[in-house]
């Protein structure tokens, strides 16, 4: 039967409305199960479009972030006041909250017992859990034993300490009484220690008797006390106790776990501005000296999150496997600040990839259920060498996400991780970032369920990352910057912003110059290329050259030095050092050759010897004196046709004297 006019159009209209709705309804849905707070944002309906709003929108992006995922004291009244060509980066201006609340207080309130970390000791099988509980109550002893011992809100606290709840304690006792922190890595020397100490002038400093790795116990609070010798401004030094070994306790020292049982397990937290500083964290740069990067508050915490969220699917009950050491940024942002303010469960690492044996990081993903994992590509390649069988012998399929971090992935190793560490089914998310970004910059995920993931690429921009200049065509190639401040991102240099403007934002301006190169493909991802700068990334670790050529220069024998960076099987590069002898100079090359790794190690940390010790008659120079460091690397790496030009050179017959040597020594020594 046919119906009346009105009634067949009403039904039409009806019907019409209801897929819209439906389909209206579902989008909104997605963008809802992907990020809440996205809901109110216009012509969002999935991750791309979500990702073109953060940029296009940026202040409304951060700030429905900032409003959701954090807990504020006082509320903020100002986005963002930024100006890149000035070096001015400041993010929610006026508003005011506490760290150490947002990264544990606020889940005390609703989940006490959760697991906040879990110690992986160095002794397979050992691992400790600590509740989030747990984990408040050793930060407010610690913070009232800090405050009761004069440290006050603006001081800087330094850490040496390997990854340990103590050490996470102490980071979070700064933060809850507005102290900023220091982590040294602690496989540096005494000396790297005394000028990081210096620099950020700390009173205090928190480390514990021994360190254990690979069964090996290394001395730390022997290189503690190497290093306040020489630093005045150090009046107390914190002692807890890895090992059951006594150690000589002087006259600054004190039991850090036997003075925290004296305190109270409630300590008031500190109201921080969102600019004020949270903590410090030298990194190598193309200078002699190591600068003091420094992180505020609300932005970095805030971005912490969102990356460890969104980057690696995390889920609530998911047990977070990053193992990078807390001495870098890696360990700052994905091992302690950002799984912990998402309530996460986090593990800390304090042993090596092939100790007992180099099963050790899948026996870890059996035993403790790890969902996400986080290594460096370094470990990847020197645990593929030991063949499939040592992960085949562990159950893995308890993980979901697999990560790639420090340096960029080879395509062998990423298909390695991807076919035999995942089954096949896990996403591997090979991710860009620096101490400097605080956060991870450009990585495949998130993005759409159907997006493609190409091996040895770091893919995509994250939410309010803009790379690029003023390149807009594709394919190209040439120095990443980034286009737009993001809350993450370092504010300047300690003491010293004028080397952060020169460094960051003179050489491109209106840009954040990170000093790497970048190829972006025809389909807009992006790949990167290495350091444009005199950076070498050794096992994911930057060391800059001038540092070295600054040790080996001091060697009483060595008239001159030039330091590079060549591609090592394991260690993604490694180094090489050319070294002019003075005249009178009579040692036996072998002999100096340990003797300047002996400096090195002392003076900097062992990950930064050289590789390859050539002596040389002469370095190759411009004639205004320049040393000519391409042709060094092109002799290293055996590119003679792509020498160039040499007619500025003040004597050519030096290249063919090193490239002979050079010859020489690689045949009959093979790097470590």
């Amino acid at each position: 039967m046919w119906l009346p006019c009105g009634c067949t159009s009403k039904i039409i209209v009806t019907s019409y409305a209801r897929r819209v709705f439906k389909s209206y309804f579902r989008w909104k849905c997605n963008v809802a199960a992907l990020m809440p707070e996205a809901v109110g944002f216009e012509g969002v309906k999935d991750c791309s479009s979500l990702q073109e709003f953060s940029v296009s929108n940026s202040a409304s992006f951060w700030a429905a972030a900032a409003r959701h995922r954090l807990s504020w004291i006082k509320p903020f009244h100002t986005v963002q006041d930024c100006d890149l060509s000035l070096g001015r980066i400041k993010w929610f201006e006026g508003g005011q909250l506490n760290v150490s609340v947002n990264c544990l207080d606020r889940h005390v309130h609703t989940c006490p017992e959760r697991v906040a970390l879990i110690w992986e000791r160095d002794e397979p099988g050992s691992e400790i859990k600590v509740t989030y509980r747990q984990l408040l109550e050793m930060t407010c002893r610690l913070g009232n034993l800090l405050r009761r011992h004069g440290v006050k809100k603006g001081d800087c606290v330094t850490i040496y300490m390997p990854p340990c709840p103590l050490a996470v304690a102490s980071m979070l006792a700064c933060a809850r009484i507005g102290a900023a922190h220091n982590v040294v890595f602690a496989g540096f020397s005494a000396e790297a220690l005394a000028e990081r100490i210096r620099d950020a002038q700390s009173s205090t400093v928190i480390t514990v008797n021994q360190g254990v790795r690979a069964g090996k116990v290394t001395e730390l609070k022997r290189t503690v006390d190497a290093a306040v010798k020489d630093c005045p401004s150090v009046q107390q030094v914190l002692v807890a106790m890895r090992t059951e070994n006594p150690v000589t306790m002087t006259a600054k020292d004190m039991d850090m776990e036997e003075e925290m049982l004296k305190e109270d397990v409630v300590c008031e937290p500190e109201a921080m501005d969102s600019e004020d500083v949270l903590f410090l964290l030298y990194t190598s740069g193309s200078t002699g000296k190591p600068k003091g990067v420094v992180h505020t508050q609300a932005g970095y915490l805030l971005y912490a999150a969102l990356t460890h969220r969104y980057v690696f699917s995390y889920q609530d009950g998911d047990v977070f496997g990053c193992v990078a050491d807390i001495g870098w940024i890696t360990g700052h942002s994905y091992s302690v600040y950002g799984p912990l303010a998402n309530g996460g469960t986090t593990v800390l690492f304090e042993s090596t990839p092939i100790y007992p044996d180099p099963g050790r990081y899948w026996e870890m993903v059996q035993r403790l259920k790890i969902n996400q994992f986080y290594g460096a590509p370094t470990a990847i390649r020197l645990l593929l060498k030991y063949g499939d069988q040592w992960v085949q012998k562990y159950d893995r399929s308890t993980l979901k996400t697999l990560g790639s971090v420090g340096e960029p992935i080879n395509t062998e190793a990423w298909e390695w991780y991807h076919r035999v560490v995942g089954d096949g089914r896990c996403p591997v998310v090979d991710t860009w970032w620096q101490t400097e970004t605080g956060g991870i910059c450009i990585t495949p995920r998130p993005s759409d369920p159907d997006a493609e993931i190409v091996p040895g690429m770091a893919m995509r921009p994250f939410f309010g990352i803009k790379p690029g200049k003023v390149v807009t065509s594709n394919p190209a190639s040439g120095a990443l910057c980034l286009a737009q401040p993001w809350p993450g991102m370092a504010r300047t240099i300690h003491n010293n912003h004028q080397r952060f403007i020169e460094t960051y934002c003179q050489p491109h301006p209106g840009y954040f110059f990170t000093g790497d190169g970048a190829y972006r493909s025809k389909e807009g991802y992006y790949q990167i290329t290495g350091r444009l700068d005199d950076v070498i990334n050794v096992s994911g670790h930057r060391i800059g050259t001038a540092e070295i050529e600054d040790v080996v220069n001091q060697c009483s024998a060595v008239a001159e030095s030039a330091v590079i960076g060549y591609s090592h099987d394991i260690k993604g590069q490694g180094v090489y050092a050319f070294v002019v002898l003075k005249k009178d100079a009579d040692d036996q090359e072998a002999d100096l050759s340990q003797q300047l790794n002996n400096m090195v190690s002392k003076k900097i940390a062992k990950y930064a010897c050289p590789d390859f010790i050539q002596f040389v008659q002469r370095l190759p120079k411009t004639r205004s004196g320049k040393i000519m460091r391409r042709v060094l690397r092109k002799v290293v790496e055996r590119d003679l046709d792509g020498l160039g030009d040499l007619s500025t050179l003040d004597d050519p017959a030096a290249v063919q004297e090193i490239i002979q040597g050079h010859c020489e020594l690689c045949g009959k020594q093979q790097p470590s």
